[in-house]
């Protein structure tokens, strides 16, 4: 059966583009691809910019816009499979990260974010002219809360603290994918990820994301117990591979249910590998090809905090 492919689109325009520092450009019956035939004036107008590659853009205006289906010409920005014809976003971004609210048990036993207002948005009125309103808020938070990273001083005394962190190894990292949702509760041997699983893949380098599919427990109180973990051998191979970071979905890298032992946290944050725990859809990432990036922010005396994990694909 052959495959048909889709209908691709181009937007013809007249644009108007005025810098913020001065200036401006004109185009006449513009031509541009575009990835489908209902997008806005605002999406066109975001595409041209990026097509082009102009910085310091003020505003964009564009007249006579008409989106019709003819084939694509390369535009930058719109990348189009070869096979299909359907045209595709040049990046994505799949969000890992767990949503902080009020009230969340990330960990049984810790305690749970509050929030509690500075100023009031009603409270600004009388600070700031008619019709200008803030809110400014406090979050009281262990640094355990969500999907967090931890650094060496976590563990350590004289380990690297959030803000002794370097930002090479947190962001945009090459990133290889285990999906183990055959990992499952019951006795430890069933819930430990083996160090096997690691040997066919040359890791140096990478940020490691352990797929356990425990996630779709967050926040439930089966999530506390016969969680998935990584044992002393699985950290032993990968400190021996010399990873960057290890990721996983699951309540904890360590088993929190063998007497209070920790030779995840040990081995690892002793040799300078970041731990981020709690992750979320990693069923969306490949086995290899994305880009990890999970910074905290630069705390000095602190050992862990919540940060933004996602990952880039394309």
């Amino acid at each position: 059966m052959s495959i048909v492919p889709s209908p691709q689109y181009r937007a013809h325009f007249d644009a108007r583009v005025e810098f913020a520092n001065g200036g401006g450009l004109s185009a006449e019956r513009f031509r541009l691809d575009v990835p489908a035939g209902d997008l806005d004036e605002a999406e066109v107008a975001r595409l041209f910019v990026h097509h082009l590659g102009l910085a310091l853009v003020g505003s964009v205006r564009l007249d006579s816009l008409e989106i019709v289906e003819e084939t694509h010409r390369g535009s930058r920005g719109v990348e189009t499979d070869a096979v299909t014809g359907i045209a595709v976003p040049a990046r994505r971004v799949i969000d890992l990260s767990h949503v902080i609210r009020e009230g969340l048990i990330t960990y049984p036993g810790l305690p749970a974010p509050v929030f509690t207002p500075h100023l009031t948005r009603e409270d600004s009125i009388s600070h700031y002219a008619p019709g200008t309103q803030f809110a400014m808020d406090n979050i009281t938070m262990i640094g355990n809360t969500g999907t967090y990273l931890d650094s060496p001083f976590h563990r350590y005394e004289d380990g690297a603290d959030l803000a002794g962190l370097d930002l090479a190894t947190l962001v945009d990292l090459p990133t290889e994918v285990f999906h183990l949702r055959d990992v499952s509760s019951g006795a430890p041997e069933g819930r430990e990820i083996p160090a096997s699983v690691f040997f066919d893949r040359d890791l140096r380098g990478a940020a490691v994301m352990l797929d356990t599919g425990w996630s779709r427990l967050f926040g439930t109180a089966e999530y506390a117990h016969g969680a998935p973990f990584l044992g002393a051998a699985g950290v032993a191979e990968l400190i021996r591979q010399g990873v960057t970071l290890v990721g996983i979905d699951s309540l904890n890298i360590d088993d929190t249910e063998s007497g209070g032992e920790r030779p995840a946290h040990t081995g690892l944050l002793a040799a300078g590998i970041h731990v981020v725990e709690h992750l979320t859809n990693l069923d969306a990432l490949p086995p290899s090809g994305a880009r990890f990036t999970a910074a905290p922010p630069a705390v000095e005396g602190f050992g862990t905090f919540p940060v933004r994990a996602f990952a880039t694909l394309g």
